[in-house]
């Protein structure tokens, strides 16, 4: 753990060899998804991804509301259910639809996401803690957290490490989730911002993270979560909770892979495609972007979207072009 005030120290971990099996695995998997174009093609799995991340991330919690719930909210429809719950699912999928605006080195975007997170919530949101705390577990103090006046030196500290770009992204993900947990910088929020950011600092070298919710397998087995951190605390190292946190990682890729395997329909080809391909095009453009097509089943696409209005053709036969309605 960080230690020093006055001199930037790295946090104390070891490289193991379930570490570097665990890297090696997720970055063959990590291939394999890139390779069949996973999440870049399958609108649908992505946004019930998303929707997964939200619940899940949430649920660790205690929040109540269900994965349906979440999808009304998203979709603008009336939820019953706890106000404290509904408002927690509305912060958080304000935080997630502009995760890619937040910069994971800077600490003032690291406020401004709990700010969100909690608005409404908390009153000290997006500050860090004025008092002291510490976890309790079956009625045992868990985990006493560094003085409050401690804790801005601490996260100064903790966002330096996130600059140095000699640290495996996946590494420095997982080093900085157990981080900030032990601080406990806030008085709410602590978890769901250790999850956020990890996720974030993920995506900026590997965005199939932003629509990978890892939340599930943690929000399954939450005491060997909790027990993760409790261990790493009484060794003063992260490196248990980077080879577990690794594991979480190459579990939801395997899962991801195995329920990524059914082909696109007309419908999910033509959203992807105008997704990403927003000026005119030709039947040659769409087929280049989907090369396993056939012409017929190219075209059969094309006037599809025609029929059903989401383009307009022009010409005919081999000259036509087409244009996003």
């Amino acid at each position: 753990m960080i230690l020093s005030f006055d001199t930037i120290m790295k946090p104390t971990y070891e490289i193991t060899s379930e570490i570097l099996r665990l890297i090696m695995a997720i970055a063959q998997k990590i291939g394999e998804v890139n390779a069949k174009y996973l999440i870049k093609q399958n609108p649908t799995l992505r946004k019930q991804n998303q929707i997964k991340t939200i619940y899940f991330s949430l649920n660790i919690e205690g929040n109540t509301l269900s994965e349906e719930q979440i999808t009304s909210i998203i979709e603008n429809k009336r939820v019953v259910g706890p106000e404290k719950d509904i408002r927690e699912v509305v912060n958080a999928i304000e935080v997630y639809q502009k995760i890619k605006s937040y910069n994971y080195q800077s600490e003032k975007h690291f406020l401004k996401a709990h700010q969100t997170l909690l608005d409404h919530l908390i009153l000290d949101n997006g500050k860090y803690r004025n008092k002291s705390v510490g976890i309790v577990k079956a009625s045992k103090v868990a985990h006493l957290a560094p003085p409050y006046t401690n804790v801005p030196y601490l996260m100064k500290d903790l966002f330096e490490y996130l600059k140095d770009s000699s640290e495996l992204t996946l590494i420095k993900s997982c080093v900085f989730h157990y981080e900030m947990e032990f601080i406990h910088p806030f008085i709410d929020g602590n978890g769901r911002m250790g999850r956020l950011w990890q996720t974030l600092i993920l995506m900026s070298e590997y965005p199939v993270f932003e629509f990978l919710p890892f939340e599930t397998l943690i929000s399954k087995n939450q005491s060997d979560y909790y027990q993760t951190l409790s261990m790493c605390d009484k060794e003063g190292k992260s490196t248990k909770f980077i080879e577990y946190m690794l594991n979480i990682i190459d579990l939801s890729l395997l899962r991801l892979l195995e329920n990524s395997t059914k082909r696109l329909n007309t419908t999910e080809r033509l959203a992807l495609f105008l997704e990403n391909y927003t000026t005119v095009f030709t039947r040659k453009d769409y087929m280049k972007y989907f090369s396993e097509l056939s012409t017929a089943t190219a075209s059969r696409d094309l006037h599809h979207g025609v029929v059903i209005g989401a383009l307009k053709k022009i010409g005919d036969k081999k000259t036509s072009i087409y244009q996003k309605n």
